[in-house]
């Protein structure tokens, strides 16, 4: 995740992105375009359908929103076609992902790229508002610490409904996120006995994942 690349091309035993499983949904439509992978476009991937996609469409999903996020483009199509790269070239089926406006780059691109969290922080929705404008993760905004994770471990950011909305290096351990949690940042030295971070995630240490849905619209994603 540390390097550079234009394009990103995933093989699969099927030729894209389809609004639901194909093998199990007869109705389910091609997508030939996202513009950015959201919660919504998470949940059409389904879960694992072959043995030749061990991980599953939500793997390869996983891997597009780092890939996009720091600027790489991604195509998902069929691999069990002849030559695969060129029938891409030869403009057969297979969905495009469009790489973000603006990508984050180096060091946030590692910390967005930690595919297991080691953690989860649920947070209030002025924590949300918070994140969005560029601001750190103060312990008052956390609702809700989750998981075994060290300080300096990779911590996904719940919104209050369980969407993930940014990945961010934790300034403390689990236990101490646990007692913290909620807390003012002039209580912070009281509670733990010693001088701490006044964040639990600062902002230089934090990547936004999603700051809103897209919608399906005709077979295009926007």
């Amino acid at each position: 995740t540390m390097m550079g690349a234009d394009l990103l091309v995933l093989l699969s035993d099927i030729d894209g992105l389809y609004t639901a499983p194909p093998a199990r949904d007869l109705q389910a439509r091609f997508i030939p375009v996202v513009d950015r992978i959201t919660p919504d476009i998470e949940a059409m991937a389904g879960a694992a359908a072959s043995e030749l996609s061990r991980g599953g469409m939500r793997t390869k999903l996983d891997a597009g929103k780092i890939a996009t996020a720091a600027g790489t483009a991604m195509i998902i199509t069929s691999g069990t076609r002849l030559s695969p790269l060129l029938a891409i070239e030869r403009g057969e089926r297979a969905t495009f992902f469009r790489p973000s406006a603006n990508p984050v780059k180096g060091y946030k691109t590692w910390i967005a790229g930690q595919l297991e969290p080691a953690g989860r922080l649920t947070v209030d929705a002025g924590a949300i508002g918070a994140l969005l404008s560029g601001k750190s993760l103060l312990p008052a905004g956390v609702k809700l610490v989750s998981g075994n994770f060290a300080r300096g471990d990779t911590v996904a950011i719940l919104s209050p409904e369980g969407r993930e909305i940014a990945r961010g290096l934790v300034a403390y351990d689990a236990a101490d996120a646990v007692r913290i949690a909620g807390l003012k940042t002039t209580e912070i030295e009281t509670v733990l006995g010693y001088e701490a971070r006044s964040a639990m995630i600062h902002r230089d240490d934090l990547v936004v994942s999603h700051a809103g849905g897209e919608q399906v619209v005709g077979d295009q994603v926007t």
